[in-house]
């Protein structure tokens, strides 16, 4: 008889006690992510007619997460996941409520401003399902590699789904509607997460390490993330002004959705293949490829003029980010000291927040005063950025 194939790397790590339980609850929780803010804008614009209302709000609450979400990490390491993660989310979950209350008895425009910034206190659900692999996966630095791989490729997906499942409930039904799906997912998730006591990394009430600000090799990594963000979110920005400009506003969704579906499928195939060498070694190759690549959008746009070829320079773009943030995250695991691993991962994400806001207002103000296909020189150039400080910081200091 043929002998049977041995597992896979993806079907290994998913056969540890508890593993699928806890990833199918994160994937759950991670969602809303993907469909708050534009829910809330969709929310209030549609009821308040004010788009310039809906972004201010959804801004302070970006600007709001920022603030709380290390402290929220670092409680998580100091007191557990489930102790610290599950008030947390439902003081969220209230949050979210409040704003569809105050949206729809047409309370004052700073009701809105607080209810959404209450939010702020959603833990951070990919770095601590990441802790839980790295608990799990300690000593195992292969399988480690495909654990994170799965984790981007979760990301990538909840980013695909999440605003289309958002703009489709808004729209179906009610302008509360994805508010309330994504209120239910989160609260529904992370219950389902938190009840897997037994994958959940131990606390360390009393671990006093330093900061991982302090950490040799972290702060240029933090600014490095800050820098990638800033390619997200002008990219995001480059490619609607580009959509609109060609009457195909609503087209921009799904060419977005094209890049998150090549780094989904790219972080993937990339997580099933052995790792070679150091992440800190790999890191300014990965970076260098998502450099590379990200002057095909630029081409598309500028020389070419065309939103399907765009679309299919999005999709070939999109297969660096996937390893570029596996490498990332990666090295914020190793760069950061024992017992601080939530407060780290959550720092990157801050860092990643901060450069998407970034990166949107630059690209939003090159369009204007430019051009759509000009946007697209800013993620190019915060790409270089990156890429140079991928360089400088290869070796920790």
């Amino acid at each position: 008889m043929p002998s049977r194939r041995p597992p896979g790397p993806y079907r290994r790590i998913l056969a540890l006690p508890g593993a699928r339980a806890f990833a199918a609850g994160s994937l759950l929780a991670r969602l809303p992510a993907g469909m708050f803010g534009v829910s809330a804008v969709m929310m209030i614009a549609g009821t308040r007619g004010s788009y310039a209302l809906a972004g201010a709000v959804t801004a302070t609450g970006l600007a709001a997460t920022a603030l709380v979400a290390p402290w929220t990490a670092r409680l998580v390491d100091r007191y557990g996941q489930a102790r610290v993660a599950v008030p947390a989310t439902l003081l969220a979950a209230l949050g979210g409520l409040a704003l569809v209350l105050c949206v729809r008895r047409g309370a004052p425009d700073w009701t809105l401003f607080a209810a959404y910034a209450a939010t702020a206190t959603t833990p951070n659900t990919g770095g601590m399902s990441r802790a839980r692999w790295n608990h799990l996966l300690h000593g195992a630095p292969a399988a480690l590699h495909t654990a994170n791989s799965l984790e981007q490729a979760a990301d990538e997906l909840c980013f695909m789904v999440g605003p289309a499942l958002a703009a489709f409930l808004c729209g179906a039904f009610f302008p509360e509607a994805g508010t309330l799906a994504g209120v239910t997912l989160l609260v529904t998730g992370m219950l389902l997460f938190t009840a897997q006591r037994a994958t959940e990394p131990p606390p360390r009430p009393g671990t006093h390490t330093g900061s991982p600000l302090r950490a040799p090799g972290f702060p240029p990594l933090l600014v490095c993330c800050l820098a990638l963000g800033a390619v997200f979110g002008a990219t995001e920005i480059a490619t609607i002004a580009f959509a609109d400009e060609h009457g195909h506003r609503t087209a921009a969704g799904v060419v977005l959705a094209l890049q998150a579906a090549g780094s989904c499928a790219a972080g993937l195939v990339y997580g099933a293949r052995r790792p070679s060498g150091p992440a800190a070694r790999r890191h300014p190759w990965c970076v260098a490829a998502m450099t590379a690549l990200l002057t095909l959008p630029l081409l598309a746009a500028t020389a070419l003029g065309s939103l399907p070829l765009l679309a299919g320079a999005l999709l070939v773009a999109g297969t660096a980010t996937a390893p570029t943030m596996v490498t990332t995250m990666a090295l914020v695991q190793e760069r950061t000291p024992g017992g601080r691993l939530n407060e780290g991962m959550t720092l990157a994400v801050t860092g990643l927040l901060g450069g998407i806001a970034a990166g949107s207002a630059t690209a939003g103000r090159v369009v204007e005063h430019l051009s759509p296909g000009a946007g697209f020189t800013v993620p190019l150039a915060a790409s270089a950025i990156a890429l140079l400080l991928a360089a400088v910081s290869r070796t920790p200091h």
